[in-house]
């Protein structure tokens, strides 16, 4: 059974620089499965200089904002581990399609889907480390929509913990061991 990593952390924390090097310790073919959807030419720049930088330490880029479990299972096959960057990222793009679809998305959804991504995760060979913001370390959000995004990624981080082997939160770029 493979190993998964939980990082955590505010924005700018660190969490995607160590969980980079920490996957790139667990195998020499890894896949970064990248969640963002940039929406403007600052963060298409962004990230066209991070897949490139990747590229050059032999990282392969799957783009997946919505269907992760899925993601995963394709990777297992040709991957020795997944590096998945960011659970904040996914759920606030499964929040616009939901809504886009007028319909809700539930906490009942977001847990059943993380578990999922734990089953799917547990299928690469040598583990996966995926990336998350913690926003419920706040005031309380002014506006429905979110308050909402807080409640479903609290749901989405909680879950995925409590299926990793180890979770830690990083902050001003020092990992702190949590689980």
């Amino acid at each position: 059974m493979s190993r998964i990593v939980l990082a955590t952390g505010g924005a700018r924390s660190g969490k995607s620089a160590w969980a980079e090097c920490m996957a790139e310790k667990l195998d020499s073919k890894r896949v970064y499965i990248a969640t963002s959807v940039p929406a403007d030419d600052e963060m298409r720049a962004r990230v066209d200089r991070h897949r490139d930088r990747r590229a050059g330490n032999g990282w392969a880029t799957v783009e997946e904002p919505l269907h992760l479990a899925a993601a995963l299972e394709r990777a297992a096959g040709g991957y020795g581990v997944a590096l998945v960057d960011c659970l904040t990222a996914w759920i606030a793009n499964r929040m616009y399609e939901a809504d886009l679809a007028r319909q809700a998305l539930t906490e009942k959804a977001v847990a059943g889907d993380c578990r999922r991504v734990i089953d799917a995760a547990r299928l690469m060979p040598c583990g996966t480390v995926l990336v998350t913001g913690e926003v419920g370390m706040g005031i309380v959000p002014e506006n429905e929509v979110a308050r909402r995004f807080r409640d479903l990624l609290g749901v989405c981080n909680q879950t995925i913990a409590a299926g990793a082997d180890e979770v830690m939160l990083l902050v001003c770029g020092q990992p702190l061991r949590i689980k």
